[in-house]
């Protein structure tokens, strides 16, 4: 391989590059319906922060993906059962249960799956441990994942992590991404920086541009 094929933040490549939302469901990013958190009121940081950027960038980049033929794919925390008895043992000790049945389990209309968009349920906090995805992406012959998602340290750390491990160039969208409070959103992006590329929503729509500018 060149030097430029070999760095995290080489060009994106059409028909090798995907773009991964993670957990932007209604039950996180809904003030009011996650019926772990009654505490957390609409003035909290994570859903002024969600709410103002998190969403907002996200929408952007869907747009631009679809704009320019870049897969998407959606993950969900979602049971495959209705009692959930399939989750993993962490989600049953936790307890987070989401069951198929549950409207608020779905991601918000404006970050919804469109036509045959891949949305994958999972009971775990990484996508490639509950989920093919890893088995997806390869037979999609991707080799860019762009992550971006909720929350920066647990779901979206894992996923970069192991996208990373498995293969894949990783980008993680810092202002597309969010955790429960700033110090752990940036804490998170320190951590795992070193798994990916860490840059903006501008950034990645002007990539995703210049390639469809290219085919």
């Amino acid at each position: 391989m060149s030097k430029i094929e070999m760095r995290r933040d080489g060009p994106y490549v059409a028909g090798q590059t995907a773009l991964l939302l993670v957990d932007m469901q209604r039950i996180w990013l809904e003030p009011g319906l996650d019926p772990d958190h009654p505490e957390r009121g609409p003035d909290h940081y994570f859903y002024r922060q969600t709410a103002a950027t998190t969403i907002p960038n996200n929408v952007k980049l869907l747009a631009a993906a679809r704009a320019h033929g870049i897969e998407v794919l959606h993950t969900i925390i979602q049971s495959l059962t209705e009692d959930g008895r399939d989750r993993s043992l962490d989600h049953k000790i936790t307890p987070i249960h989401v069951a198929p049945s549950q409207p608020e389990g779905l991601p918000p209309p404006s970050l919804a799956p469109v036509g045959d968009e891949i949305l994958l349920p999972k009971t775990s906090s990484g996508v490639f441990n509950s989920t093919n995805i890893d088995y997806l992406l390869k037979n999609l012959g991707i080799r860019n994942l762009i992550i971006t998602g909720i929350l920066t340290d647990q779901c979206v750390d894992m996923a970069v992590r192991d996208a990373a491990d498995r293969g894949y160039y990783v980008t993680c969208v810092s202002d597309a991404c969010c955790s429960i409070t700033p110090e752990r959103h940036d804490g998170a992006l320190k951590a795992f920086g070193g798994y990916c590329w860490v840059t903006d929503t501008a950034t990645v729509v002007s990539r995703f541009k210049a390639m469809g500018e290219r085919t």
